[in-house]
């Protein structure tokens, strides 16, 4: 059985690093070398999204095999999906929205959640739960970097991880923003790329990111 890892924090999550890749794997055996790419790129980071039926392998392989990054779930939809990933090694959980039923199972479980919020009545819903480190979803279409700035002033303890039509031509705008600690995006992890084990073009990508710089061709 593989040791437990180190147990993190909401907060630790979004500190980690400026981007956070939203990733589909379809494949476990794409998880490890992924990762590594990820990784040489500067990510640390992973958002392993609950869309495939690789996804908990991915995770499981991940943390047994590149211990030097965070990985976790995303598309976390119910408690009993927030346990198996606990179960599978996840250090956390991320979620497109929030309801009773998922908070409470949060408290049940050793990894954090951040769950989704579009809204103030939302928001307030998760800070009555006592989180304040949260995912801002769908980004764009839930008011963008407007919506953004409008809810720091009333909740300028909440730091966000905008998620949802971000990418290389609007991240460093959402980075910006006071009350945004890092944002997500699946533009790091081409699913062609991933396909074709072109794993140097996805760390290029990373590192541009990371970097703030545009990935040469």
């Amino acid at each position: 059985m593989e040791k437990k890892r180190e147990a993190i924090s909401a907060q630790d999550v979004l500190l980690a690093g400026p981007v956070i890749p939203v990733i589909v794997i379809n494949n476990p055996a794409h998880a490890v070398p992924l990762a590594q790419a990820l990784l040489a790129g500067g990510i640390k980071v992973l958002e392993i999204t609950l869309r495939s039926d690789a996804a908990l392998e991915a995770i499981q392989r991940i943390g047994a095999e590149v211990p030097e990054v965070l990985v976790g779930a995303g598309t976390v939809l119910s408690g009993q999906d927030l346990q198996a990933v606990a179960e599978a090694g996840g250090q956390f959980a991320i979620s497109p929205g929030l309801t009773q039923r998922l908070l409470a199972a949060a408290d049940q479980e050793s990894i954090p959640l951040l769950p989704g919020v579009a809204s103030a009545s939302e928001l307030m819903e998760a800070l009555e739960a006592g989180l304040t480190a949260l995912k801002f979803f769908p980004a764009q279409a839930a008011g963008g970097i407007q919506m953004l700035k409008s809810l720091h002033g009333p909740f300028p303890q909440v730091r966000f991880c905008p998620t949802g039509g971000i990418g290389p031509h609007n991240y460093r705008e959402y980075l910006a923003l006071k009350n945004v600690a890092c944002v997500g995006g699946s533009w790091l992890v081409p699913s062609e790329m991933i396909g074709q084990g072109n794993w140097s073009a996805i760390t290029r990508l990373a590192h541009a990111a990371v970097s703030g710089t545009t990935a040469s061709s």
